[in-house]
């Protein structure tokens, strides 16, 4: 396999560390307005206004002032913003409005929020997380994370000084984990693995020998227990499954996504829907009662299965993945663990034995006939790469926002699935994010075959990880400075 050249991994590197580098300001829990000077590889330069989301250095872009600096050359894109919604055309002009890499016209900060906007790129809907705003000249302007333009652009974007940014139109988004790790980015993530599960390959881990919480990821083990129960004829998906008064207790707490009720009847396979879907609780709780006839029993077939696939490091108490607490006089509250490395065999393992479950999982809504209700997706990536195929989110207080990821691949011999695993990340934000990036690392490794290097791993080298964060940072950019 070749390796990743250095640079480049240090120059992409910078995208994701944009907000080190921005003019320092005071702390604040709300919007802080700033600017930064960019400059394109064309000549076009200017300065573009910035927003500090909640903390300073937490740092989001204007998409006008952006699309200004990049009109005319390769990487142009035009805009269109409302209120609600944002389209963005790559490879079309931009038509300035006339606020365009003009200083802030209102010092105070703006009262906006954070939110999981739909983006229609070239006409295909998108989501990310942005802020929306209207300007005093009663425009409206959208801020997002250098990371996520540079994704979406398919761009290469640079820090070469502090306050300074550089877009290189001519070379496309990459990054590199192993540099990612070095800086310290995924001390805010419990692990991460990147690899191919049809063959086996890993392309990149981070912590993934040791077991997290894993929230409602969980239930893919469910769904490939109630796989197996198909396979053996003990269940048929067209089959209906009549709802229990403890699945209905469940779905009417605060935990509850399906409205079922006691008496009702559902079938299997829109249990798999709910349960894969919207993440339903209470639908994988109906799989497992019909399965085991308890869940008590069917958490030993969890336990079970998992010591059969070799899950070394994986312990089941539920199968929806909530916390749960013992009996005792002071109960201890448990939650499902399984390391990075173990998810991936899962994941693998229901891939080849059962590929029909991606035909659940890439779906972004549907509708579960028997109750007349509609769930949706809650995979994040499913919008915004189109190899995405699934598989499962999962989010709890101690768990943090878990995604596992699969995309579907051909290397003109035959189809690979790609697995991309990503635990406890601080919240879906980023979680979209660093699984976003990760997921464009695994498509590069597979298209290019350029691969990290073995060392990259956060087991075998965390003797090497930096000291600490900003020795590190400041180590890349010196770096950064004596390649370009």
């Amino acid at each position: 396999m070749k390796i990743i050249l250095k640079k480049t991994g240090i120059v992409i590197l910078s995208v994701v560390l944009l907000c080190s580098f921005l003019p320092i300001r005071a702390a604040a829990n709300f919007e802080i307005p700033g600017a930064c000077q960019v400059q394109t590889d064309t000549g076009g330069t200017g300065t573009v206004k910035t927003l500090d989301y909640g903390y300073e250095d937490n740092t989001y872009l204007s998409l006008r002032d952006m699309a200004m600096l990049l009109n005319g050359t390769e990487k142009s894109f035009s805009l269109e913003i409302t209120k609600n919604e944002v389209s963005l055309n790559p490879g079309s002009g931009y038509i300035p409005v006339g606020v365009e890499n003009t200083p802030w016209e209102d010092s105070e900060n703006p009262d906006i929020s954070l939110r999981r906007n739909e983006l229609k790129i070239n006409e295909e809907t998108a989501f990310y997380y942005t802020l929306i705003m209207q300007l005093p000249s009663g425009d409206y302007d959208c801020f997002m994370m250098a990371a996520d333009l540079a994704m979406i652009l398919d761009v290469e974007i640079a820090v070469p000084a502090a306050d300074f940014v550089e877009i290189h139109t001519q070379e496309p988004f990459g990054i590199s984990p192993a540099a990612l790790e070095e800086a310290g980015y995924f001390s805010g993530v419990n692990s991460v693995l990147v690899g191919d599960a049809t063959t086996g390959e890993i392309y990149y881990e981070y912590q993934a020998d040791m077991p997290y919480p894993i929230a409602s990821t969980s239930k893919l083990m469910t769904c490939l227990l109630a796989m197996d129960a198909i396979s053996a004829g003990q269940l048929a998906l067209d089959e209906p499954v009549t709802i229990s008064e403890a699945v209905e207790a469940l779905a009417a707490s605060d935990d509850g996504v399906v409205p079922l009720k006691a008496g009702e009847q559902i079938t299997v396979q829109e249990l798999l829907v709910g349960a894969l879907l919207p993440s339903s609780n209470e639908c994988a709780l109906c799989l497992a009662e019909s399965i085991a006839g308890s869940e008590e029993a069917f958490v030993q077939r969890m336990n079970q299965k998992a010591q059969e696939l070799g899950l070394s490091q994986t312990t089941f108490f539920n199968c929806n993945g909530l916390p749960v607490y013992t009996e005792d006089v002071i109960p201890a509250k448990r939650q499902n663990s399984m390391s990075a490395g173990d998810m991936y065999r899962l994941a693998s393992y229901l891939l080849k034995v059962y590929p029909q479950i991606t035909d659940i999982t890439s779906m972004k809504e549907a509708t579960l006939e028997s109750l007349d209700f509609e769930v949706r997706n809650t995979n994040p990536l499913l919008h915004n790469l189109p190899e995405a195929t699934g598989l499962k989110t999962g989010t709890t207080n101690r768990a943090g926002a878990c995604l596992v990821t699969s995309l579907a691949v051909d290397d003109g011999v035959m189809e690979h699935d790609l697995v991309v695993i990503v635990l406890g990340t601080e919240d879906s934000i980023e979680r979209s994010r660093v699984s976003g990036m990760l997921a464009r690392y695994a498509l590069h490794v597979f298209d290019t075959g350029a691969e990290e290097t073995v060392s990259g791993s956060g087991e075998q080298n965390s003797g090497d990880l930096p000291a600490n964060a900003e020795a590190a940072v400041e180590r890349i950019l010196q770096t950064v400075r004596y390649v370009n």
